[in-house]
């Protein structure tokens, strides 16, 4: 039988006190915990099948609440998500709420959300993100991003930026977002990785590509992680790669 197996992991680095990263696939989610062991689930072929990774905004208040609210109801909508106008209707609901969430508890009020992930369909794979955490596809012509950065350009001698340009909530008043939306073809033996940038920002795309060359799922999740925490581990570490079975 066609199956789509996840692997996950989520880990807050070494110098972050707490995970505000959070982490759904299908029904399953992690919210603000810690794993260093990568876990596999496998899903049959049929249904769609949602994973993400929700980065809370540091400097913000809330940060892991945001990103639970949002992997929590992208949990929920999952099993209803047909494409990209559904998942881009979703992602709107996900950042209303989080600012009428931000109106009842006034110290949440500018708490805010990355978010980054894949639909699984039966024929066709949908990539979504709104922020700085990405999605890459590694097929026969190698890794590379399929995700865009809401970010500006990095300083002159900087690879990375923290800075955002666009979140699900973030700020004082509404917002309206625009989700990146990208269709993919669902061929066999392709892997996706999505991921926050705590494992990004630390770990440049030349050894990402390197470290995935790994065969094995639960191995190459696993020296993903070492990698980022062997640079510093600057931030939390949440990633998950995706691969489609014949």
């Amino acid at each position: 039988m066609p199956y789509t197996a996840v692997t996950a992991l989520s880990h807050p680095g070494l110098i972050r006190d707490h995970n505000e990263d959070s982490l759904v696939v299908g029904p399953w989610t992690l919210c603000g915990t810690v794993t260093d062991s990568p876990q596999t689930l496998a899903f049959p072929r049929g249904r769609p099948l949602l994973a993400a990774v929700a980065d809370g905004l540091g400097g913000h208040p809330g940060g892991e609440v945001a990103s639970g609210l949002v992997v929590n109801r992208l949990a929920g909508l999952g099993p209803s998500l047909t494409g990209a106008q559904e998942v881009g209707r979703a992602l709107e609901v996900c950042n209303r709420e989080l600012f009428e969430a931000g109106e009842d508890h006034p110290e949440l009020a500018t708490m805010g959300t990355t978010v980054a992930g894949v639909l699984v369909l039966t024929d066709s794979l949908l990539s979504f993100n709104i922020g700085d955490s990405k999605v890459y596809r590694q097929d026969g012509e190698g890794l590379r991003q399929i995700s865009v950065d809401d970010s500006p350009p990095p300083l002159p001698g900087r690879r990375t930026t923290s800075a955002v340009t666009q979140t699900l909530g973030g700020s004082a008043g509404f917002t309206p977002v625009t989700p990146h939306l990208a269709p993919c073809p669902l061929t066999p033996g392709d892997r996706y990785l999505v991921c926050s940038d705590g494992l990004t920002d630390p770990v440049p795309d030349d050894d990402l590509a390197l470290l995935l060359e790994e065969p094995e799922d639960g191995r190459a999740a696993f020296a993903l992680w070492r990698a980022a925490i062997e640079a510093g581990g600057p931030d939390n570490i949440t990633l998950a790669l995706i691969r489609v079975h014949d």
